[in-house]
């Protein structure tokens, strides 16, 4: 891949990792703040509705579970900067052949050819990939 496309893929993966870290960070405040009756000031011991207790809960495991893919995309973000680094993006992990431009495009962070990801998708064939 020629120096000035890896420059226009590196920004795009620089972008898309600030993004990501501010909206990681935005969730872990909300999945972290107070109770509905905190928040809104009211300290006494009167009992919330269960309702409204189980609508924290919920709202709570989904920021969480929204947190969890974002991490594991900013994860696979820098790991592809990374490859950018090691002179290794745009070769495929798995066959060491040249991700489609395409691909890339669509998918920066992207660390298998399209041939490879179909074939680990489907199970058949491809090695597991080992976390970093």
């Amino acid at each position: 891949m020629k120096a000035a496309e890896m420059k226009v893929f590196k920004a795009a993966l620089e972008t898309m990792r600030a993004r990501l870290r501010g909206d990681v960070s935005t969730m872990a405040d909300a999945a972290l703040r107070k109770t509905r009756s905190e928040a809104s000031g009211d300290l006494s011991s009167m009992p919330i509705h269960m309702a409204d207790i189980g609508s924290d809960a919920f709202e709570q495991e989904f920021t969480l579970s929204l947190m969890a893919t974002e991490e594991e995309t900013l994860d696979l973000v820098e790991q592809a900067l990374a490859r950018i680094r090691d002179r290794t993006y745009g070769v495929c992990e798995e066959c060491e052949g040249v991700i489609a431009k395409k691909r890339l495009e669509a998918i920066p962070f992207a660390p298998l050819c399209i041939r490879c990801a179909e074939k680990l998708e489907s199970g058949s064939g491809g090695r597991p990939r080992q976390p970093r």
